[in-house]
Parts: structure tokens; sequence; C-alpha cells
């Protein structure tokens, strides 16, 4: 069952997005992968490439865009390799959020920002809940 619905969303990444639901949704996932033993080095795997992604995208969109999409393959692996569902979990928000990001190249950019900001906000949250 994915932690945000698919509605949600969209609403949540598509330009100008909504961030009272991004909020919202944030703290709810960050709750729940607290809870699911999710350790903030298994996020910051993933969030250390976003990041990456997001300073590439400054010179190069056209590579960024590229790893993005290829973030996705490497979502899969480490939800996979990973024990417990908690980076399954996050990777069903993350990986149709990406999906979203790059559907076609107008406001591509700002839909990144706003998966950009989920992606902290349920870091913050995971955090905010006692997540180690």
């Amino acid at each position: 069952m994915a932690m945000i619905s698919e509605g949600d969303l969209k609403r949540i990444i598509n330009d100008p997005g909504d961030a009272k639901l991004l909020v919202k949704s944030a703290d709810e996932v960050g709750r729940r992968l607290k809870e699911m033993n999710l350790t903030s080095s298994q996020i910051r795997a993933l969030f250390g490439e976003v990041r990456q992604i997001e300073a590439l995208w400054r010179t190069d969109d056209a590579r960024a865009r590229n790893r993005l999409i290829l973030l996705k393959p490497k979502m899969a692996y480490r939800s996979r390799r990973e024990r417990g569902q908690g980076v399954a979990e996050l990777v069903g928000v993350l990986d149709p959020a990406v999906d979203l990001v790059v559907r076609d190249s107008n406001g591509e950019y700002v839909r990144f920002q706003h998966f950009v900001e989920l992606f902290e906000a349920i870091l913050a949250y995971h955090k905010f809940y006692g997540g180690n």
C-alpha cells in the first residue's frame, strides 16, 4: 500500500505544488519510516544521490535528468538489498515521484525541486520522530 496516494503525489510534485499537502504527507511518511526502523544512513544513501543530481541540474540538465531516471534502478537495488521494509516503503514513495518529474521537459526543474522538498521533509520528520 502506497504511503502517499497517486493523486496526492501528483498535487505535491506538479507545478505549483501543494506545500501543505507535502508537509502533511512527509509527516506521515517520516513517522511510518521511523516505526519501521529505517535508519538515517539508509535514507541519506539515496538523498546524497539526489543532492548530486540537484547540483548537476544547474550546469547540465540533460545529464541530470538521465541521472534522475537512473536513480530508479539504484532505489530498486537498495530496497531489495537492505533488511526490513523501510527502504522499500521509501522507494514506494520516491519511485512514482521520479516518474512525475520526468514525464515531460516542460516545468521539469520545478517538479524536481518539489521532489527534493518532499524528500527533505521526509528526512526531517524521520529525524523528528527519533529516527537514527
